[in-house]
């Protein structure tokens, strides 16, 4: 069974772009200098042939995670109107309680989480926990830094 990857369409944009550098950049690279050290070296010592063989391991496994992730992409797709609840493509405004400090995120797939942006992942304690709520919703949300208890101001 095919895992789907929810993503924006810059996020699969953003795949697509390293992708193309691994394929045609990094990996000639890599192979390249696997090449030269291969000239004149002791296979069973040589550290750093063993480096440049781990980095074309490497490259090969992440070329080909992409190329899955790109073949089983789930476009976000922007829903019109406001939504009922929380769910992947959302912008959602919360406060904490009894702080009453206020945080806006986008609820993004993992592909496009940037929380230095607000997006954060669906997967991320704090998305999965507001996943299917609405607004005036209060939620405990179980983080790396502890519990906090929250409730949902607004949902976009």
């Amino acid at each position: 069974m095919a895992v789907n990857y929810p993503m924006t369409e810059a996020g699969k944009k953003k795949l697509e772009e390293e992708l193309q550098y691994l394929k045609e950049v990094r990996q000639k690279e890599v192979n390249d200098e696997v090449k030269y050290l291969r000239g004149f070296c002791d296979f069973s010592e040589d550290v750093a042939f063993a480096g440049a063989l781990d980095q074309q391991s490497l490259v090969k496994e992440r070329i080909q995670m992409i190329e899955q992730m790109l073949q089983n992409a789930e476009i976000i797709q922007p829903t019109a109107g406001k939504p009922a609840v929380v769910m992947l493509g959302s912008t959602v405004t919360f406060k904490e309680i009894p702080a009453g400090t206020k945080e806006t995120y986008t609820i993004v797939g993992t592909i496009d989480a940037d929380p230095l942006q607000q997006k954060i992942s669906a997967e991320s304690p704090i998305g999965k926990s507001l996943l299917g709520l609405k607004e005036n919703d209060e939620a405990q949300v179980e983080t790396p830094s502890g519990e906090m208890k929250i409730k949902i101001l607004e949902v976009n």
